[in-house]
């Protein structure tokens, strides 16, 4: 788990914002009593504890403006990054649930990724529409309890032998305590690969918080890939203790609902049916079966019909093809606050099942994804009424008229399903048209976001396009626009400010 090469270019062509003097040199001067950390204050990296003060200190109205000062001097982007995510972890509780407030955090990858595919004039304004809302999410927990991350338990921090087994046994026993103090003699003592696969278990085995216990494992890992592993200590402390968010009863001794499937897919991977016969037709047939399925499916019964694909040796990607495209049906049906988090989730369960070297994390991480699906749909039962659209009965538009991707943007601002339609009539006249499809997305998101799930949602769908089979692609992408900005939406109060600080 390394930098990627496209990630290095941009950190390295971040400079053009600013050259001269390293970031250090260019900080004011400070007495001792400012560089003293209060002793129930967890502790960062020497490189990066006096950004991540001037993070937490500066006043909202102010930062955007202190930090483009200091870009201007020298301060790289990976620095930025870096204090963001940190600042977020340090300050903002992933209780009592691990969204709302605490997607200060939950966005900093997304913003991140934004960037990096963002044209390279407008590379800032993710970052610098994240920094701003840390600011807010930093006064709402002031507001709600006043929680900071304090020093690890140094006295129960287990040694490099035991940590592993210490933190397996606190995490199966949703031991908050024990994890807190094990996750730290992890941090110290494992791998990269190692701590991704223990959490992608963790993070996936429960249906709680509408898949933000995985999205929030695999964008802390991806950031931490570009801000060093020297700053992962805090940050895995923080992700354990999300992870064992529950409702009040303790998840190791009940059998509750949000935790039944994850413990019968566990089972499924332990014990592979042996098949018999031969798959059911052929492969890219069974995507289009398992869209169909997942309308009336229950949770258990998807797990099921994908483990038997499995044990058939189908390739994981004609099901993942269905999965995305069942996601994008549920968005199309109700879009809203659920049916957007089942492509944020199925993102961060994609991602982990395509990082994981574990064959066995692998096959659960698809039997998961699909089973959360139906859990999805029953939650948008809840919130009211759910459409029928169905995408795979998605057409394009008939009129004798040439569309443009122009036209998909300025009727979003009017009518989604219409604007959908545009969008499929676009990308089957010319397969070209999907690349420039999503930059004008990106483009917009950028100019006119105003919440984290702009940028959650579109980093993941304008990803994971890249994964779906051709044949389904255009008809994932016409869905998406059922949670993207239209270019008539007013542009973003932040992208002014935000230009005034780099200029």
């Amino acid at each position: 788990m390394s930098t990627s090469p496209d990630r290095r270019t941009f950190i390295q062509s971040s400079a053009a914002f600013g050259a001269g003097l390293a970031f250090l040199s260019d900080l004011p001067s400070v007495s001792a009593a400012d560089t003293k950390l209060d002793k129930d204050l967890v502790s960062l990296a020497p490189d990066i504890e006096p950004l991540v003060r001037l993070i937490e200190d500066t006043e909202r109205s102010k930062l955007l403006e202190e930090i483009g000062s200091r870009i201007k001097k020298g301060l790289s982007y990976r620095e930025v990054l870096a204090g963001l995510l940190l600042a977020g972890v340090r300050n903002v509780q992933p209780r009592p649930s691990v969204g709302f407030k605490f997607h200060a955090v939950l966005v900093v990858n997304s913003a991140h990724q934004a960037a990096l595919a963002g044209p390279d004039n407008e590379r800032w304004l993710p970052i610098f529409w994240a920094l701003d809302g840390f600011k807010g999410a930093q006064a709402t927990n002031l507001k709600e309890s006043g929680w900071r991350m304090k020093p690890a338990n140094e006295s129960k921090v287990p040694t490099a032998q035991k940590a592993r087994l210490a933190f397996t046994t606190a995490m199966d026993n949703w031991d908050v305590e024990a994890a807190d103090a094990a996750v730290s003699g992890a941090a110290r003592s494992l791998t990269a690969g190692e701590l991704f696969d223990l959490f992608a278990k963790y993070g996936s085995r429960d249906f709680r918080d509408i898949g933000h216990k995985i999205i929030y494992v695999c964008n802390a890992f991806r950031t931490l890939e570009v801000i060093g592993w020297h700053h992962a200590e805090p940050v895995l402390r923080s992700l354990a203790f999300a992870l064992l968010k529950h409702d009040g009863k303790n998840p190791a001794k009940e059998d509750l609902e949000p935790d039944r499937t994850g413990r019968k897919n566990a089972e499924r991977v332990r014990n592979p049916k042996q098949p018999r016969g031969v798959a059911d037709g052929p492969a890219p047939k069974l995507t289009a079966e398992l869209i169909k399925l997942l309308r009336t499916a229950t949770a258990d019964q998807m797990g099921e019909a994908v483990a038997h694909h499995m044990d058939f040796g189908v390739s994981p990607r004609f099901m993942w093809d269905g999965l995305f495209l069942g996601a994008g049906e549920l968005l199309m049906r109700q879009p809203g606050i659920v049916g957007l988090h089942t492509l944020t989730t199925l993102n961060a369960l994609h991602y982990a099942a395509r990082t994981t070297g574990d064959a066995d994390l692998r096959k659960l991480l698809l039997l998961q994804a699909a089973s959360f699906l139906p859990m999805f749909r029953d939650a948008m039962k809840a919130r009211g009424k759910v459409g029928d659209a169905k995408i795979d009965e998605l057409n394009g538009r008939i009129e004798a008229k040439k569309f443009s991707v122009g036209d998909v943007y300025a009727e979003l601002s009017r009518d989604k399903e219409t604007a959908a339609r545009t969008a499929l009539t676009v990308l089957k006249a010319d397969p070209k048209k999907a690349k420039d499809f999503i930059d004008e997305g990106r483009r917009l998101i950028f100019m006119k976001g105003t919440d984290a799930h702009d940028y959650k949602f579109s980093t993941s769908v304008m990803e994971d396009a890249g994964f779906v089979s051709p044949e389904w692609r255009d008809h994932f992408l016409a869905a998406s626009v059922f949670w993207l900005r239209g270019s008539d939406a007013p542009d973003s109060a932040l992208v002014k400010r935000t230009r005034a600080a780099l200029a």
